[in-house]
Parts: structure tokens; C-alpha cells; sequence
């Protein structure tokens, strides 16, 4: 790597972790940026959930404060992160390189219909919280609601575009709370699924039965790693003083890049 990129994947890392921490869709910015540094896309996917795992942490810290009063709820559905994780890490170092080249586009694509449709659902979750009775969800939410964030979990393990916007999504469909706090989980279940996804990830190439390829470039990861970590405690601070729409718009248009250059590669 020269001396630029170290750089760019710093920044990078910086706009990613203000962006999950915030929302989530910040390897919607990261890993196209690792893909023009030349990355193969399996290596690529895996240094960025190395590097982004500790602005995961960092994110996570930040918005410990609206926490308050959830340990039950975050300990059920983060042994759903966590095994969805795990899945999601066994299959991307399992299935061949091809296969994740020729998906990768597609779940692109998907983080990016997911962005743009953020406002709309955040509006609809909105206006599920007006006027609570009883007819709201338990507690804890249902079985459907920790079976939706194993699958999540899953989806987060093997790529991760647009997780925190799902885990949003799904917990604001399924719990009677407000976004600040249901954000606060999505944090952590966030984390939970990056944290194994990439402990696996640098762990299973190290044995006999995975592809030897699938290895951490760890100069990128480093840096992503950097940025990550001081982008999310920015966004734990400020990011919602942030017209949404800028880095709404920076997240699609890199992302369409990115699958531009996967599809004319």
C-alpha cells in the first residue's frame, strides 16, 4: 500500500464508523474503497469487518447511556447475533470465492435500497410509537423478533451492508420502544455479530479446511480500524446534528460505483 491509502481507508473508516453508529451502512462506504485499492472482494470483506469491529465497540460505548435498563433484552438477542455471526463467517470461508463475487453486486445494491428507504421506515416506526396500549409488543419482543435478528446475524456474518439499518428496522417493528434506545441495541447486536464474524475471520484461514486466500490484509484493516473507532464517538456526539442527507447520498453513490466496477470487472 503507498502512503495515500493508508490515508483514504482512514477517513473512510471514519465516515463508516459515524455512519453505524448513527444508522449502520458504513461498509457501504468502506469496502468499495477496499475493492479500488485493488483487494479481492472476499479479502476485502474480511479486513473490513476486522477493522470496522472496534468502531463497532466504540459505537457502542458512545450511546451506552439510553442502555439503560435493557441488559435482559440485550442478552437474548445478542446470542441470536452471535450465532447468526458465526453462521454468517463459517459461510462466507466456506462457499468459494466466486460465489460471494457474484452476490457481493446484489447485497450492494440491497444496502442502497435500504438507505434510501431509511427516512420512510424511521418515519413508520415513528408513528408506531404514538399511542402505545396494550395491544403493544412484549417486553422482550417475540420469537419471530429474535429469529429475524439470527437471520440478521447471519446476513452480517457473511457481509454486513445495511445491518444496522435491518436490526433497526426489525426492532422497531417488534418492540414497544423509542429509536434513541432501540438504536443503543442495534449497536451492540451490531457488534456482537462483527466481533465473532471477525474473530472467525482471522482465526478458520489459519486451518486446513478454509480457502488460504481468505485472509486479513492487515495494513487496511489498521486503518479502518482508526477511522472506525474516532468516526463513531463523533457520531455518538454529534452525528444526529447532521443533515442525514448528506451522508445518505455519499453511501448510495459509492455504493452504485462499487457495483458498477463489480459488474464491468
Amino acid at each position: 500500500m503507498t502512503w495515500l491509502e493508508p490515508l483514504a481507508l482512514l477517513g473512510a473508516g471514519a465516515a463508516a464508523g459515524l455512519i453505524n453508529t448513527v444508522v449502520g451502512s458504513g461498509t457501504l462506504v468502506t469496502f468499495p474503497v477496499l475493492l479500488a485499492f485493488g483487494l479481492p472482494p472476499v479479502v476485502a470483506n474480511i479486513s473490513n469487518t476486522v477493522g470496522l469491529t472496534p468502531g463497532s465497540l466504540s459505537g457502542a460505548l458512545a450511546t451506552r447511556v439510553d442502555l439503560a435498563g435493557q441488559r435482559t433484552r440485550v442478552l437474548r438477542f445478542g446470542v441470536a447475533s452471535l450465532l447468526g455471526g458465526i453462521v454468517g463467517a463459517v459461510l462466507l470461508l466456506r462457499l468459494p470465492s466466486s460465489a460471494f463475487a457474484a452476490i457481493v453486486p446484489v447485497l450492494i445494491g440491497l444496502g442502497c435500497v435500504l438507505v434510501i428507504l431509511q427516512p420512510w421506515l424511521s418515519r413508520r416506526l415513528a408513528e408506531q410509537r404514538v399511542g402505545l396500549d396494550a395491544d403493544a409488543p412484549p417486553a422482550h419482543g417475540s420469537v419471530w423478533l429474535w429469529l429475524g435478528i439470527l437471520i440478521t446475524g447471519v446476513y452480517g456474518g457473511y457481509f454486513g451492508a445495511a445491518q444496522g439499518v435491518l436490526l433497526l428496522a426489525i426492532l422497531g417493528i417488534g418492540l414497544a420502544e423509542g429509536l434513541n434506545r432501540i438504536n443503543a441495541v442495534k449497536n451492540v447486536l451490531a457488534l456482537i455479530a462483527n466481533a465473532v464474524s471477525g474473530l472467525l475471520f482471522v482465526l478458520l484461514p489459519l486451518t486446513p479446511w478454509a480457502d488460504p486466500e481468505a485472509k486479513v490484509n492487515w495494513p487496511a484493516a489498521l486503518a479502518i480500524a482508526v477511522g472506525s473507532v474516532l468516526g463513531a464517538q463523533l457520531g455518538g456526539r454529534v452525528g444526529r446534528r447532521l443533515p442525514p442527507t448528506i451522508y445518505r447520498v455519499v453511501i448510495v453513490v459509492i455504493g452504485v460505483a462499487a457495483i458498477v466496477s463489480l459488474l464491468t470487472d
